[in-house]
């Protein structure tokens, strides 16, 4: 029996993909627990229609991607904060900070975006990764300069 996946099972596949199996593990398994959908002719046009709907999707975000990548990088943000002696913060620049510095330059990023394993302490120049989409990220300069 011909069945399209509906979620990623292990030992047949990922969603989408269009497997043929034995009819009682169809019936029995995989279509009850939501998994598969009988391969009809109905079904299939609607999968084409979903996986076509996606691929626009996906490049529309691709593309959108693409675009803030580009104005990201080389793009140099000021934070400024309170130094002690030596160029030590008091308290430290966090992923907030860095987003709002972003934020005044035109572009907006969300603070969870910024990949910042651990707030900085010191003022001077820093490469900071800004995560835009799982497969894609920027790098931006970020220049933290002490005042009294």
């Amino acid at each position: 029996m011909k069945i399209i996946l509906l979620k990623d099972v292990p030992t047949l596949g990922q969603a989408g993909e269009v497997r043929e199996v034995k009819e009682g593990y169809a019936h029995h398994y995989l279509i009850p627990r939501g998994l598969a959908a009988p391969a009809t002719t109905g079904n299939l046009q609607h999968l084409q229609e979903t996986l076509k709907a996606g691929q626009d999707r996906e490049a529309r975000i691709t593309h959108h991607t693409l675009d803030l990548k580009a104005k990201l990088e080389g793009l140099v943000v000021e934070v400024r904060a309170k130094a002690g002696e030596g160029g030590r913060l008091f308290g430290s620049v966090t992923a907030q900070d860095i987003a709002e510095a972003i934020a005044r330059k035109g572009i907006e990023i969300s603070k969870k975006q910024i990949d910042l394993p651990e707030p900085i302490k010191a003022a001077g120049f820093y490469r900071v990764p800004v995560r835009l989409h799982p497969k894609t990220s920027a790098m931006v300069e970020v220049n933290v300069v002490a005042t009294a």
